[in-house]
């Protein structure tokens, strides 16, 4: 039984690893695409930048409510690590 709930807890403890990644790629995706928002004199160019960007913002936002859900429900408080991940995403 005990082998059964570490297994688990580690297949969790993956699955919170592979999100916290997913987060801060989409984070540095969106920082670059919010950088380049408006720099091109193409009203067409700067349009699909800020689709790309937008896009970019909502997955953010959908993997950090899929991150969320995955939290243990025992803790309280969020780990100092994801604490800090969420303030620099600013939410």
């Amino acid at each position: 039984m005990t082998e059964k709930l570490t297994m688990s807890e580690d297949y969790a403890r993956g699955r919170r690893d592979g999100l916290r990644l997913a987060l801060s790629i989409l984070e540095a995706e969106e920082a670059k695409w919010e950088a380049l928002l408006g720099e091109s004199p193409s009203w067409r160019t700067n349009a699909t930048r800020a689709i790309r960007h937008k896009a970019y913002q909502v997955a953010r936002k959908r993997v950090q409510t899929a991150f969320n859900r995955f939290l243990p429900k025992s803790e309280l408080v969020l780990p100092v690590e994801v604490a800090s991940m969420i303030d620099q995403a600013g939410l």
